[in-house]
């Protein structure tokens, strides 16, 4: 594709990128205020290790379960209003968290604002996927995943802010779903006048012979490669969520307040939107499978660094970790498409983030039973191990990607 195609191709996609680009950041940054908040509600409301690693279980479980049946009902009611109508009901759920009394009302304020999360990834994945369809698809997943990172970057900094002033973390989670509400409505409209109309459906057949009719409907073009990409996924989301539920108490062990730990989550994230944004470019050009295999190289020694280095040496490092902990997702992302059929994008990107959101789901709260017996500093050691086995596991994927290259199917 020449240089002309590319420019038309990002102008035509911009408006569904940004709309997209908006509601991941809104998401993925309220989902990263929980780090900040869990050690509050620890000592608030007196949670063990393994309660605080429930209460994240609970918000990413239900997301798990959900990621697949909103991927299918987008194939019959409209994604956009999905969107909208799910961020509605995140906003709904962090409202309700500032009358909760303890772990349960927590867990079941966490489970709505979970619910309404659950309809952002598969969906935005599938409209930006679609919307570059032919070539920079990679790279326009690297930009949605970095605005995701935004978020993440900004709410705990701001969160930090304001907790640190007014004393009170509902302000916080008042705020949030004031803004959600906001978001919400905005969605739609946003659509409407920078998107325009959603593009026709076409009956989702398979082409003759394609092996993903095989396949229970989902698409799958390549059964092997698709596999192995979602196990390097799996240990990926372990590795990131477990690592960032159990490093706010890592710190404080270090002796940091409330207002470090948000400034550690801030440096971990500005990172981790630097990955994001850099790694689906450069998978582009160094090769999917030495990228993957670098970033996670990173990441298991970087957090193994990490848990020797006194406060001030580990804040510095920070932003390289978040660069390796968070690059490897856009590569992951932007290579689904290349083991599904275009027409079951949105169901087979709801499969990937329900493996990914389920394994994000287990890992809080096994880690938090660890973390009971034999404490924090231990339990992230094994996360750094285990983040280590994707990098041998990464070359599977070669195999893989020559086969769909060749247009061959396992």
């Amino acid at each position: 594709m020449g240089t002309g195609q590319h420019a038309a191709q990002w102008r035509a996609g911009r408006g569904t990128l940004g709309v997209c680009g908006a509601a991941h950041l809104l998401h993925d940054g309220f989902g990263a205020l929980l780090y900040l908040v869990l050690p509050l509600w620890q000592a608030e409301f007196g949670l063990s290790l393994t309660q605080v690693g429930l209460l994240k279980s609970a918000h990413s479980a239900v997301q798990a379960g959900l990621q697949t049946p909103v991927g299918l009902l987008a194939e019959r009611l409209s994604e956009r209003k999905l969107l909208a109508a799910g961020t509605a009901v995140t906003a709904l759920g962090f409202l309700l968290l500032g009358w909760a009394g303890g772990f349960a009302g927590l867990a079941l304020f966490l489970v709505i604002a979970g619910a309404g999360s659950s309809v952002q990834h598969p969906l935005g994945s599938s409209l930006v996927s679609r919307a570059y369809e032919r070539g920079a698809r990679r790279a326009a997943i690297g930009i949605y995943n970095f605005s995701g990172d935004l978020g993440k970057l900004a709410v705990p900094a701001l969160a930090a802010v304001v907790i640190a002033g007014l004393g009170d973390w509902r302000w916080v989670t008042g705020g949030a779903a004031a803004i959600g509400l906001l978001a919400a409505a905005a969605t739609v409209v946003a659509f409407g006048m920078f998107v325009g109309a959603p593009p026709a459906r076409r009956p989702a057949v398979a082409p003759r012979g394609a092996r993903g009719a095989r396949f229970g409907g989902w698409g799958i073009r390549d059964r092997r490669g698709f596999q192995t990409l979602a196990a390097i996924g799996v240990i990926d989301n372990v590795t990131n969520t477990a690592f960032l539920t159990f490093l706010p108490f890592l710190l404080i062990a270090k002796g940091a307040a409330v207002g470090t730990v948000g400034l550690a989550l801030t440096l971990i994230f500005a990172g981790g939107a630097t990955g994001k944004f850099l790694c689906g470019f450069l998978a582009e050009r160094m090769g999917i499978v030495r990228t993957v295999m670098l970033t996670e190289l990173c990441t298991g020694a970087g957090i193994l660094l990490i848990l020797e280095l006194p406060l001030t040496t580990a804040l510095v490092f920070m932003p390289a970790l978040g660069v390796a902990l968070s690059g490897t997702s856009s590569v992951l992302l932007g290579t689904v498409a290349e083991f599904v059929d275009s027409e079951r994008r949105a169901r087979a990107f709801g499969l990937f983030y329900s493996l990914l959101f389920a394994a994000s789901a287990l890992s809080p709260w096994l880690y938090g039973v660890v973390s009971d017996a034999v404490g924090v500093p231990v339990a992230l050691r094994v996360v750094g191990v285990v983040a280590l086995t994707t990098v041998p596991l990464s070359l599977l994927l070669r195999p893989a990607l020559r086969r769909v290259a060749l247009g061959a199917a396992d």
